[in-house]
């Protein structure tokens, strides 16, 4: 009976756990690698999407159309007084109106036709905001041309083109793409609440597998089509340990140079911190994001729910934590971004709705590339007792969220607005995450053609929640407005 799992959160059953020791925190020191120099052929495109009276966020991406480089420096000036103030996946220094950005040692190689994209917060004189309008890599012009520099360029500068988010969505859905793949000691019968990120050519995922507990699992590939047939790696290897380990989130966290991976381990919201996201052995002791355990205002309204699914997302100045309860409430917890991870406090109810399963877990948080605007979607319990999502859009994360695809007839993702090409293999469209454009802390995405990774299972399956055969496929949007 399907029925029977309605209530049952997926990853709440075991929540003992025993406590972990604490640990530094390491940071990734830039390794200088001289530039080499590049034949001449090279473009950037430059924008800021974040402003504000006295500062602003800008992007940047630099494309090399000449011979391969390791080792890149990139120099432009401002025309309005601005200053690099903090800077993301590259190192900067300025004098006067000259800034001067540098790799850092894990992106100094550009073969051609490579990109490399960096960000930075900055300030400026009132709302006086231009954007540079000449860049040079390792002292060539970049003009977007291969050949000698001259004195003009076709620099790409300003906002690069962005489209906006529909009032509904549709998708085509993969097959299975991932699937348990059992060893000796992990005789794994799902895989699910997968993350994702795309990075240095290859997609990393991280997902929750189940035996007789929960495990975090890591794999990685190059192109979908290679991800059935990609190795696991099972993260009770790696400093995560042993214990329950469960619903990861993966990114990179700029300021710190630092790649985190959050996850729930029953009693709390839970990290681990690498330098190298391709060694899932290098991944540090868990450590608590609250030092006191569940926060009272959740205590206080999780009825017999359980507090599952954590989601950090950033903004220019502070850091968030959101987390369900599977009693129709969504947490947000807050702390600035150079407290980050510590301070969590001011924890409120974000949303909630009195129909528990209109609002039952696994929430995401998204900033939408080029425009003042986030995406929140979250995970329901449909009519028919499958699982779906419902979405809401806010000038902030903080709100106020006005819904956008949110109900079972207009839902952000579920089965009446998924076409299955080969076939039908689940009904529920249930815990996953965006393919972002980005792999910081931000969280952004770009509207064009949405992709998401998430979990289903066969629509005939029943029994126990913990033990239900759920696997990975993936959905493309088709009704994109780009």
């Amino acid at each position: 009976m399907f029925f029977a799992r309605s209530f049952t959160s997926r990853r709440a059953l075991l929540t003992a756990v025993a406590a972990v020791p604490l640990i530094a925190v390491s940071t990734l020191a830039a390794v200088a690698v001289p530039p080499a120099a590049a034949a001449p052929g090279c473009s950037v495109t430059y924008s800021a999407p974040s402003q504000w009276d006295g500062g602003f966020t800008a992007n940047v991406s630099v494309t090399n159309l000449g011979d391969a480089v390791n080792g890149w420096t990139l120099t432009w000036s401002f025309s309005a007084g601005q200053q690099v103030k903090q800077t993301w996946n590259a190192e900067a220094t300025q004098s006067g109106t000259e800034v001067t950005v540098r790799n850092v040692s894990y992106n100094a190689a550009i073969p051609t036709g490579g990109r490399v994209e960096f960000g930075f917060n900055g300030s400026s004189t009132g709302t006086a905001n231009p954007n540079p309008t000449a860049f040079t890599l390792n002292g060539t012009l970049c003009t977007g041309d291969v050949g000698p520099t001259t004195t003009t360029t076709t620099t790409t500068t300003g906002n690069p083109p962005v489209g906006s988010l529909p009032s509904s969505f549709r998708w085509n859905s993969s097959g299975v793409l991932i699937s348990p793949k059992p060893d000796a000691t992990h005789a794994n019968v799902a895989v699910k609440d997968p993350s994702v990120i795309f990075y240095n050519g290859k997609y990393h995922v991280f997902a929750s597998t189940y035996t007789n507990g929960y495990n975090l699992m890591y794999t990685s590939f190059s192109d979908w089509s290679q991800a059935s047939a990609a190795p696991h790696y099972y993260l009770d290897r790696s400093g995560i340990g042993t214990g329950y380990r469960a619903a990861p989130q993966v990114f990179y966290f700029a300021p710190q140079r630092l790649w985190y991976l959050v996850y729930q381990t029953g009693s709390n919201a839970s990290y681990s911190t690498t330098t190298d996201i391709a060694d899932p052995a290098s991944w540090s002791t868990p450590k608590n994001f609250y030092a006191n355990g569940m926060p009272q205002i959740i205590r206080d309204n999780i009825g017999n729910g359980y507090w599952v699914d954590f989601w950090t997302v950033c903004d220019t100045g502070k850091c968030y934590l959101f987390s369900s309860d599977d009693n129709g409430h969504l947490y947000r917890s807050e702390t600035s971004l150079a407290q980050f991870p510590n301070g969590f406090t001011n924890t409120v109810i974000a949303m909630q709705d009195s129909d528990r399963n209109r609002l039952f877990e696994a929430a995401n948080v998204y900033k939408i590339a080029g425009k003042n605007q986030w995406l929140l979607v979250h995970e329901a319990i449909g009519t028919d007792g499958r699982r779906w999502f419902r979405s809401w859009t806010a000038p902030s994360i903080t709100g106020p969220w006005t819904g956008l695809a949110e109900s079972e007839s207009n839902p952000f993702a579920r089965a009446n607005n998924v076409t299955f090409p080969s076939g039908q293999w689940t009904r529920d469209i249930s815990h996953g995450e965006m393919v972002r454009t980005n792999v910081d802390q931000t969280m952004e995405i770009s509207p064009c053609k949405l992709s998401y990774l998430y979990q289903g299972m066969d629509p005939n399956a029943g029994g126990e929640y913990n033990r239900l055969p759920w696997r990975l496929g993936l959905l493309t949007q088709t009704n994109s407005t780009c």
